[in-house]
């Protein structure tokens, strides 16, 4: 079997269910913010375009959101099956995900597997009346609210969500420096050269944040909707007051 895959989210997928088979990956499969970008080592980097497929021809594609149009187009016409990880917004999602990806790939077994790991992470939740609020923030200065699955990490790691406002939104400087939540969990602050202006690092933030942050989560278990976002919710559990 070939697999291609598109982009990064997909590259991690293939790696977890089928690194046993001649993979061609993306550019980014071994960025410093890709959960298995160790096991991308001694498997091939492409472009994903559709001259790389014309040569590599690939028995099933894996892709988030990579991939230029005439090249799914022609994979169409060509009856390549294509795997599509769809966004989620929840746990339950993520088990859709791998479920439809692990059939696609010829794995069922394998995906379960993933699916258990997952669920096992997030094992011991805390009581919803036990749980102290948290204002999720990257270093762009975004917060995330209900219907993300920043809100299912922040729930499943024991925290309610300070965040009111339905999927994405800026975070007033201003309003942090006034108004400053009683824990912060923060997001992609470890991507040092990422949003390296960016309002969530703003001197006003870093001293209204300092003594409380529950937790900085690293990048790789937030860029894909995927099993390792129970990692997020269980550095959470793990650090809750």
């Amino acid at each position: 079997m070939r697999v291609m895959s598109l982009d990064q989210c997909a590259d991690q997928y293939v790696l977890a269910l089928r690194p046993d088979v001649e993979l061609a990956l993306s550019p980014r499969a071994d960025d410093p913010d890709a959960w298995l970008r160790e096991a991308a080592s001694g498997h091939r980097r492409v472009r994903p375009t559709l001259e790389t497929a014309v040569g590599f021809q690939p028995d099933v594609v894996v892709r988030y959101w990579g991939g230029e149009p005439r090249l799914l187009v022609r994979l169409q016409q060509a009856g390549v099956m294509v795997a599509t990880i769809e966004d989620a917004t929840d746990f339950a999602g993520i088990r859709t995900n791998i479920r439809s990806v692990a059939d696609a790939l010829g794995v069922p077994a394998r995906g379960e597997a993933l699916i258990a790991r997952m669920d096992a992470r997030l094992a011991n939740p805390r009581p919803a009346e036990a749980r102290p609020g948290a204002l999720y923030l990257t270093a762009g200065g975004f917060t995330a609210g209900p219907s993300t699955l920043i809100d299912a990490i922040l729930n499943a790691g024991g925290y309610r969500n300070l965040a009111d406002r339905p999927y994405f939104s800026p975070v007033s400087v201003e309003r942090v420096a006034l108004f400053p939540p009683v824990l912060f969990v923060l997001g992609f602050f470890d991507q040092v050269r990422g949003d390296w202006r960016g309002p969530g690092r703003h001197p006003v933030v870093r001293n209204a944040s300092e003594g409380r942050v529950a937790a900085s989560l690293p990048s790789a278990t937030l860029t894909c909707p995927a099993w390792f976002a129970a990692d997020a919710a269980a550095i959470l559990r793990d650090a809750r007051p």
